[in-house]
Formats: structure tokens, C-alpha cells, sequence
């Protein structure tokens, strides 16, 4: 069975290579195509620089690579749900994407169906959006300066800074749509369930924690006036020509009220139910734009200095950035580049983005990323 992602642990700092302290592995030039709304070009292996041979293999792989995960074990996994789950899900499915175009696919990619925390890189994303409206000067200031809904007020969670949320070191205290931080108790948080531990200092220990991910998401809420979906909306799906399919959204008790607006703050996950829901079509575009630096077809949808800092190492986590998954000691994916980097949530959900090779990878429900990516790999010829 796949497991939960959550894990609680202090990265041990592990030093990688000063080039990669240094440079993002975003490249510098990416796909020159970029996909209009509705369509997206298809090119043979041949075209792209694959042999036709063995990227088969690698997709045949992938579609017997199937999660085991059904939302039957939601609610001993999670505890229970405060928002919509579905009842059934689509089968593995998948887009492969070289220097812009398609080059192979798999399954229903097109099914709606819970990205779980998929989401946390889509949040990141949104905190990307406000720095590059200027909403948030620098992530290393406190959110407490932008924020004054009390979840800020305290000694300890007023020196958490946008920067501490995004590496999820915030160590925020406190409870939130009914949910503690510290994960205590069963009834609440299923096999999930922690014991009790002190907190630490903001920005001295990682924890992976979607209570504290709700927190981001409502002090971006707070930020931009206005529901986090649809200003992703209007500033990254639209723009990427997204489906009008995808939704993102809350619990049944996160709505808040925003400047006399009755607003619902987001997940970044759907463990309790909710988050983000879209099919592997729409979030390959999401990855395309990632791997090109957060341009779209020679507009600069996102900030390029957020984006290459976002997929640094940190000091407490060598393989994790901004809430994207790191490859920088290869214990993650041992087969894949040092610089390739993904967005991962639980089921089997990805977005693996392979810089060095021009590839973005989207699959839903999968069960080896490291397996796929060294087949897709050993299919490149040029």
C-alpha cells in the first residue's frame, strides 16, 4: 500500500556540491514550444531525440507500475474527512513530455481525480505568485507583518517568516479548522496520529504537517484579498491554457471572510478531504512552465529568481525546497539526475521535471518514479 508522505524528522545537513548551493537546475533555455489552449503537438521518439524502442518499454513499465491506493483507507490512514472525497479514481494514467511536445501517453489523462500533496508544490507556487505582484517583498520577512488574523500574535509564531512555510520549518502553533498542529489524537488524524514533542524554534526543524500548510494557505488568502484558487486561476491556468476542469478546494469549515467576503481557504493536500482536483494533462502544463522558469511563451508568468530558489537544497533538507521534492543526494531517486526535482503526493501523484533532459513527467497513481525515470533515461539518444 502506498504510504503517507507525512514523516516528522530534522534533516541531518548534509552539504551538497557548492554548484549546486549556487545555480538552480532550472535551465537557463527550456522548451520552445509551449501548448495553446484545447491542443497539445504530439512528435514521434524520433523527433525528439528517443528511441521509440525503449520508450515503449519505459511506458509499459510505467502502466504496470500501478498504487495499489483506494480512498477506502482514507479515514483510517487521515482520520475523518471535513471535505470531498471521491469515491472511485482512475486507473494509472500519464503524459510524457520532451522539449515542449508530447512524445507518449498513458491512460485517462484527462480524469479528475485528487492530486493529494501535489498541492504543497502548487501552494509554493502561489507564494511565487504574490512575490512576483509584489504582495510579499522578500520571504525571509515575517508573515505576522502581512497578517493580523491572530494566528501571527503569539511570541513564537510571530517570528515565522514566508520563508519557514515554504520549507515547512515554521513550527507554527496552534489550531486550525479543527485540526491541532502537533497531530494529537487518533479520532482526528487516523494512523496519523503523533505523540506529543516539543516545538522547536522557527526554521530549526522540518516536519512534514498539512495543518501548518493550511496556515500558509489562508495567510496567502490574507494576502491576496481573495480566494488562493482563483487568483492561480487567473494567473497560471488560464495563462498555461489549462482545462476549466481542474478545482481547487477547502474544508466544509474553512470558509472565512476576507475584506466582507465569504472565502474558502485551501488545502495543500486532500488529506482531510478537498485540495486540488485535475488530471495529469493540466499539471504537465503546470510542470512545463516550472521547467522554463516560470515563462510562457515569452511571457514571465512567474518569478525566476523565486522558481531557482525554490528547487535549492536548504539546510535542513537536502532533498527539499520549497515544498518541491529535491533529487540533490540521489537517495530519492537514485537512477535520476542529481537535478531533477518533483512535486509528490500521496497515491502515486508526480510532477517530475528532469532539467537536464528538457522532460517533464506527469502521472497519476504510479508506483516508482525512480523506475520509470531510469527507463525514460535509457531511451534518450540525443
Amino acid at each position: 500500500m502506498t504510504k503517507s508522505l507525512l514523516t516528522r524528522r530534522t534533516f541531518l545537513a548534509v552539504p551538497p556540491a557548492a554548484a549546486l548551493l549556487a545555480a538552480s537546475p532550472l535551465r537557463a533555455e527550456g522548451a520552445k514550444y509551449f501548448p495553446p489552449r484545447g491542443s497539445w503537438a504530439r512528435k514521434s521518439a524520433g523527433d525528439v531525440g528517443m528511441d521509440a524502442a525503449k520508450l515503449k518499454e519505459a511506458i509499459d513499465y510505467a502502466q504496470t507500475s500501478e498504487s495499489d491506493w483506494s480512498f477506502d483507507q482514507q479515514v483510517e490512514s487521515f482520520g475523518p474527512p471535513m471535505g470531498p472525497v471521491p469515491k472511485t479514481r482512475a486507473a494509472t494514467n500519464g503524459i510524457v513530455v520532451r522539449h515542449g511536445y508530447i512524445v507518449a501517453e498513458f491512460g485517462d489523462t484527462k480524469a479528475i481525480d485528487p492530486v493529494y500533496s501535489m498541492a504543497k508544490s502548487l501552494m509554493s507556487t502561489a507564494c511565487g505568485i504574490a512575490l512576483t505582484k509584489g504582495l510579499i517583498k522578500d520571504v525571509n520577512e515575517p508573515v505576522a507583518k502581512y497578517v493580523k488574523d491572530g494566528g501571527y500574535e503569539s511570541p513564537h509564531n510571530a517570528k515565522i517568516t514566508w520563508l519557514h512555510h515554504l520549507t515547512q520549518t515554521s513550527e507554527w502553533e496552534g489550531e486550525l479548522f479543527d485540526r491541532n498542529a502537533n497531530f494529537l489524537g487518533k479520532e482526528k488524524f487516523g494512523n496519523a496520529a503523533m505523540k506529543p514533542r516539543a516545538i522547536q524554534e522557527p526554521g530549526t526543524y522540518y516536519e512534514y504537517n498539512d495543518v501548518r500548510m493550511c496556515r500558509f494557505g489562508l495567510s496567502l488568502a490574507r494576502v491576496f484579498g481573495r480566494g488562493v484558487p482563483e487568483v492561480f486561476k487567473e494567473a497560471v491556468m488560464d495563462p498555461i491554457g489549462a482545462s476549466d476542469t481542474w478545482k481547487w478546494v477547502g474544508y466544509e469549515n474553512s470558509y472565512v471572510d476576507i475584506n466582507g467576503n465569504k472565502v474558502q481557504s485551501v488545502p495543500g493536500g486532500t488529506r482531510w478531504g478537498g485540495g486540488f482536483f485535475t488530471g495529469a494533462e493540466d499539471v504537465a502544463r503546470v510542470g512545463l512552465l516550472v521547467l522554463n522558469q516560470g515563462s510562457w511563451n515569452a511571457r514571465q508568468l512567474l518569478d525566476r529568481q523565486f522558481l531557482a530558489d525554490a528547487v535549492k537544497p536548504t539546510p535542513h533538507g537536502p532533498d527539499y525546497g520549497y515544498c518541491w521534492w529535491l533529487n540533490t543526494t540521489g537517495r530519492s531517486r537514485p537512477n535520476a539526475p542529481r537535478t531533477s526535482f518533483e512535486a509528490r503526493g500521496n497515491g502515486g501523484n508526480m510532477i517530475w521535471i528532469d532539467p537536464e533532459h528538457d522532460m517533464v513527467v506527469a502521472w497519476k497513481w504510479g508506483e516508482d518514479m525512480d523506475g520509470f525515470a531510469k527507463r525514460l533515461i535509457a531511451a534518450i539518444k540525443a
